[in-house]
């Protein structure tokens, strides 16, 4: 079978890593099948997918196109959000021509798109009875734009893949029951995120000196976008009494083109001075193995505040065996047992993670115990090698459906 995966992203986020371990899975499981990738930016994930041995194509956005998202945008931002979609729309057109001429010498059974913008133009560029795979990563309710586009053109696409039980409801109700969509949480390699390997040494990232003996760190790992709870985190750490010895970490940067998704870290680093805690946080730009800056932690938090697709970095913490801190959000719920594998909050409460965190910091047997239940989760439910065994299916009957 030969496969075509489109990304709108050239970098590593969750979406793209999440990728890489399909791309991984497949080649593992079906080293015959003829396996490419076309990014729409620059960044890591072309060469490594390259790496994995799939073929790997640059071919990036025009900057209007690119720059253009609709996450989270509602009131007087529709209408900045509509004149930039018309700047865009005169990118659109040479763009799909020029993928249409790629994906015409490559050929594919099959095109799994993984991304919204890829969601529509794979189908636009497609040639006429090539099936398309939706995977979507993020709830689509939000996103006026995407989720209008979405339901006009569920009719056309073959079927979705989802990260989450919460994301597959989303979108059969955005679809109106259009389309089929089979929930698959995402993997993880569970070699790479172990409680054993090389260990990153985050003072030094974050250009501090290192804290006093028995000093406990606590940090959140994610990207910059402003629903990841970056705010909800420094204000939690505010809250903690002035004696409990813990530095806070900041681990991520601004990786997506889409204006005012991201907050930057200028803007967290002046939030922490308001707050007086300036010296008790340390901030690391993104980092290329996310599995040594965790187990350089001994307390994971993920502060999401909108609904979680699925919280890559939940499964990551439990794989390293790291004692794990959760807001209450969607997708999230679906892979904890609050209590026995990671403590829950509810989101954008900070006096609720504030006390999780004392909670932890305080009783090291509790960390040691919820740190080995999640790694026993991960092994049970996030080993890669299940992607391939539930994805070979739904490309087999997609590629031999009539058309």
């Amino acid at each position: 079978m030969r496969i075509v995966y489109l990304s709108p992203s050239g970098q590593l986020g969750g979406a793209e890593r999440s990728l890489l371990d399909v791309l991984a899975s497949l080649r593992a499981a079906r080293p015959d099948w003829s396996l490419r990738l076309i990014t729409a930016g620059d960044g890591p994930l072309a060469s490594r997918a390259t790496a994995l041995g799939v073929a790997s194509t640059v071919m990036p956005f025009p900057k209007a196109l690119a720059c253009l998202g609709d996450a989270g945008v509602a009131g007087s931002g529709r209408l900045a959000l509509l004149r930039r979609c018309s700047s865009a729309a005169t990118a659109v057109t040479p763009y799909t021509i020029q993928l249409f001429r790629a994906l015409r010498s490559a050929a594919p059974d099959l095109l799994h798109t993984n991304g919204f913008k890829m969601h529509v133009l794979g189908l636009w560029a497609r040639q006429r009875g090539v099936p398309v795979l939706w995977h979507i990563r993020d709830h689509v309710f939000s996103r006026p734009v995407m989720a209008r586009l979405l339901r006009s053109h569920a009719r056309w696409c073959a079927a979705a893949v989802t990260n989450s039980h919460r994301v597959a409801d989303d979108v059969r109700s955005v679809c109106a029951g259009r389309l089929k969509v089979y929930p698959i949480h995402n993997a993880i390699d569970l070699q790479d995120f172990s409680p054993s390997g090389p260990v990153l040494d985050l003072d030094k990232l974050a250009r501090m000196r290192a804290p006093g003996c028995g000093t406990l760190r606590v940090g959140l790992l994610a990207t910059m976008a402003r629903w990841k709870g970056h705010e909800v985190f420094l204000r939690a750490l505010s809250l903690l009494p002035v004696n409990l010895p813990i530095r806070g970490y900041v681990v991520g940067g601004a990786l997506y083109d889409t204006e005012s998704s991201e907050c930057s870290t200028a803007e967290l680093r002046s939030l922490a001075a308001k707050l007086c805690i300036a010296g008790k946080v340390g901030f690391v730009d993104f980092v290329d193995h996310p599995a040594a800056a965790i187990r350089a932690l001994d307390i994971v938090v993920h502060a999401s505040t909108e609904p979680e697709p699925f919280g890559r970095v939940i499964g990551e913490a439990m794989a390293c065996g790291k004692a794990l801190i959760a807001s209450r959000a969607a997708g999230a719920t679906e892979l904890i047992a609050g209590g026995i594998d990671a403590l829950l909050y509810g989101p954008g409460d900070a006096s609720a993670l504030a006390e999780r965190i004392a909670m932890l910091a305080n009783n090291a047997e509790l960390r040691a115990s919820l740190g080995q239940a999640g790694r026993n989760v991960a092994e049970r439910r996030f080993d890669r090698a299940r992607l391939a065994r539930e994805l070979i299916p739904i490309y087999e009957a997609l590629a031999s459906a009539p058309n």
